[in-house]
């Protein structure tokens, strides 16, 4: 067996996680957009969490959200070199096990929210947390997996660290 093919043998657990990524996002983003109405917001837990539906142009927090929609094809094209440095990081094993997972998640969540901007020229957001009047931005799945697998990344360099 050649080592291309054992390289690409390798990856598929982690193509196989970011596709459910991809799934899970898409299916309650499609589950929102059918259920929910725009801006209308339905309480979970009161005072602490809502399912609403609103739309995000730009990036994390609106980055770039007032842009006349150039801010689309930039992020897009962000994601795709995200996700091509991931997948050739995870191939030449420059990551830890917790990397890869992380570097997965990522992945999938960049490609869910591609798949949005492809779509709609936006993304569709409905996680919505506070407290009192105090409101973290809504967000999804996707951002979610992206925040862990940052989040992951940096305990597998730190783990990765002390054993160089």
């Amino acid at each position: 067996m050649n080592m291309n093919k054992i390289a690409w043998f390798r990856l598929w657990p982690y193509a196989l996680l970011a596709g459910l990524v991809v799934l899970a996002d898409q299916w309650s983003k499609l589950w929102v957009l059918d259920h929910v109405v725009f801006n209308w917001r339905i309480p979970v837990i009161e005072g602490f969490f809502d399912i609403t539906h609103v739309y995000n142009p730009g990036a994390a927090f609106s980055f770039l959200a007032g842009a006349s929609g150039w801010q689309k094809y930039l992020f897009a094209g962000l994601a795709v070199v995200v996700t091509l440095y991931l997948v050739s990081g995870i191939r030449a094993q420059k990551f830890g096990r917790v990397g890869n997972v992380a570097a997965a998640m990522i992945i999938g969540g960049a490609i869910g929210n591609v798949i949005d901007r492809i779509n709609y020229g936006h993304v569709v957001d409905f996680l919505l947390f506070y407290w009192q009047n105090h409101y973290y931005p809504a967000f999804n799945v996707a951002d979610s997996f992206i925040c862990i697998g940052a989040a992951l990344f940096v305990i597998d360099g730190l783990r990765q660290g002390k054993h160089e």
